[in-house]
């Protein structure tokens, strides 16, 4: 099953199939599947060519998903970049923005990775 260009699985109940699409998680599935008076509990598989023309009109007309949110999300990003603020220059910086600790997280990020210390033998080759 295909709802605006995303693959829902069919084998999934239609409440957990939506949030496949970015930008609709568990809380927004329910309230489409409640506006449009649908079983949450069926399977994906089992709706109707009507049932899917009404998740796909409310979706469209309500919700913001996938290409028009993340051009949205980048948009902010670029407008806090812009104003040079500080959450700006730490999405600049591709640090934690949010106030997480750095000192011993996000060490990949900040490209400061440690090797860890193998058995300290060599491999011999069979012959």
């Amino acid at each position: 099953m295909r709802i605006l260009g995303v693959n829902i699985p069919d084998n999934k109940k239609v409440k957990v199939g939506l949030t496949y699409i970015y930008g609709i998680g568990h809380v927004t599935s329910a309230k489409t599947l409640k506006e449009t008076s649908i079983d949450g509990e069926k399977l994906s598989k089992d709706l109707t060519s009507d049932e899917l023309n009404k998740i796909k009109n409310y979706v469209e007309k309500t919700i913001r998903i996938e290409g028009d949110l993340k051009q949205l999300v980048k948009q902010n990003i670029n407008r806090l970049k812009d104003l040079q603020t500080y959450r700006g220059a730490r999405h600049a910086r591709r640090l934690p923005v949010r106030g997480q600790n750095t000192q011993t997280n996000s060490r990949t990020v900040r490209g400061n990775t440690r090797n860890t210390a193998g058995s300290g033998k060599r491999k011999v080759d069979l012959k």
